[in-house]
């Protein structure tokens, strides 16, 4: 039977290119050596459709039942079979090369066949990434994407106490270094064998670009600094941004901010995040036109975003380039106590931005998110960061992704939100279950707006969680979306 399970997996390595014709019987002998078997007998049998994940399913728990594989739980099964993959995807200069032969002919199909390749490796898992709940939501600012991320496996207690024994360990520096392509991985850290980065430069500096494994939307890729460097937003950064779609012109790019709360998970090291995704940001107007002295070629003018916009669009890169870092440099240092607006207290900065480059057309466009990390003590996780009664759906910060218009929500509300649909479907009281009572004074806020039914109850409650998420973005939007907001996002535009 095992040996049928190890044909199938070869079938597939066949047919999506991993391996050669010529390579199938190295391939065999490394599998072997892999899952610590001596022998192999062809079973004679038709290999139809592979379904990938329930082969290597099959592999593990043998390997799991002739004590190969020393535990069956998430964080071990994910090491294994990773590893088993690892033993069939082809070396990295293999895939550079690929890379960059189609590059030459167009972008496009290079992008296109690196993320299919990245796929059919297992570094990103469909099946998990299907499990993912998403929807869209309309809102005074366009369809929100709405995401409950199930992808990412949970730990299991006896990984997690592994994990407590191990020295600490300084390879990888980080889940992005280039170290990680090919790591083996550990209990606390993620298996790389099936993982191939390949070599870029941006604005004269080497990078790499590979997918994220945690796919949020469609070719959601990551640049990555050769160099284990923190992130800084810059007028180099603006550079490396707009240098990159003008390579790949089919991809926006962004960053996330430079500072704590309002910054990213992993600001020790230097990276972007784009894709092939049209974000409702990217599909807002500009509400407010405003020329800039000194750059009246660049179109611009504040976006009807819930968060605070400046877009810049010009033919010519470098003119957006001068003109944001002009802007950065002003909004580093700029202060406005009317606002809630400071540049730092005790030393400490709170200005940034989050920037995000696109195409369109022969145009470079730039939109700059002005942001502050500013907390009180009635804000102690940040002025503009979610507020308290709104942590029942987003607590997290809110980054370069959500920025854009892509709520990435907890897996716990999968569970929650179903329960709040049946209890409202129902009539039951939403506060006599630990399930739903953090989000019984927001259901009971809305019920009275629709007449809720078994059918339509999760609908509805999906519809809300959206507008949630609007509310969520204003909150992280240093000026208000009032007169008074507008007048004081003009005052700091007038001082420029």
């Amino acid at each position: 039977m095992i040996d049928y399970a190890i044909e199938k997996l070869l079938a597939y390595a066949l047919e999506k290119e991993l391996i050669q014709p010529c390579e199938k019987l190295w391939a065999l002998n490394t599998l072997l050596e892999v899952l610590e078997l001596d022998s192999y007998t062809p079973s004679g049998k038709e290999v139809g459709e592979v379904d990938l994940p329930a082969v290597l399913d099959e592999l593990m728990d043998d390997a799991y039942a002739r004590g190969v594989m020393k535990e069956n739980s998430i964080v071990y099964r994910d090491l294994f079979d990773t590893k088993i993959m690892g033993a069939l995807t082809p070396r990295p200069a293999q895939v550079i090369e690929k890379f960059q032969t189609l590059r030459a002919e167009d972008p496009q199909k290079a992008t296109n066949w690196y993320y299919q390749f990245s796929q059919d490796t297992n570094y990103i898992r469909r099946d998990r990434i299907a499990k993912d709940m998403q929807w869209k939501a309309p809102t005074e600012y366009g369809e929100l994407d709405i995401t409950i991320n199930l992808s990412k496996p949970e730990k299991d207690p006896k990984a997690i106490a592994a994990a407590r024994n191990l020295p600490a360990s300084a390879y990888p520096r980080c889940q992005l270094c280039a170290e990680n392509e090919g790591y083996a991985g550990r209990v606390n850290h993620p298996a790389r064998q099936n993982h191939r980065i390949v070599p870029i430069t941006i604005n004269g500096s080497p990078w790499f670009l590979q997918y994220s494994p945690y796919v949020y939307y469609n070719e959601h890729c990551i640049c990555l600094n050769s160099e284990h460097t923190p992130m800084k937003i810059d007028k180099a950064c603006f550079g490396k941004l707009l240098d990159f779609v003008g390579q790949f012109p089919h991809y926006f790019v962004g960053s996330n901010a430079d500072l704590p709360i309002v910054g990213g998970s992993i600001l020790a090291h230097d990276h972007f995040q784009g894709g092939r995704y049209t974000f409702a940001m990217a599909k807002a107007p500009v509400e407010t036109p405003f020329t800039f002295p000194g750059y009246e070629d660049v179109q611009a003018g504040i976006v009807k975003w819930p968060m605070s916009v400046v877009r810049l669009t010009c033919a010519d890169p470098q003119r957006l380039i001068d003109l944001a870092d002009h802007i950065l440099t002003a909004w580093r240092g700029y202060t406005d106590e009317k606002a809630l607006i400071l540049a730092e207290t005790d030393g400490e900065p709170h200005n940034t931005i989050t920037p995000i480059a696109r195409r369109r057309g022969e145009d470079y466009e730039l939109d700059l998110v002005l942001r502050n990390n500013l907390t009180t003590e009635e804000h102690p996780l940040g002025v503009y960061h979610p507020h308290a009664e709104l942590h029942h759906i987003k607590k997290e910060n809110i980054g370069l992704i959500e920025v854009m218009g892509l709520a990435v929500l907890p897996a716990r509300l999968k569970t929650e939100l179903a329960a709040v649909a049946e209890k409202l479907a129902k009539g039951e009281d939403l506060r006599a279950d630990p399930l739903t009572a953090s989000h019984a004074d927001w259901a009971e806020g809305f019920k009275g707006k629709y007449e809720i039914t078994a059918d339509n109850a999760l609908d509805v409650v999906q519809k809300e969680t959206g507008l949630v998420f609007a509310q969520v973005l204003e909150h992280a939007g240093v000026y208000k979306r009032n007169a008074e907001g507008k007048e004081a996002f003009l005052r700091f535009l007038n001082t420029l």
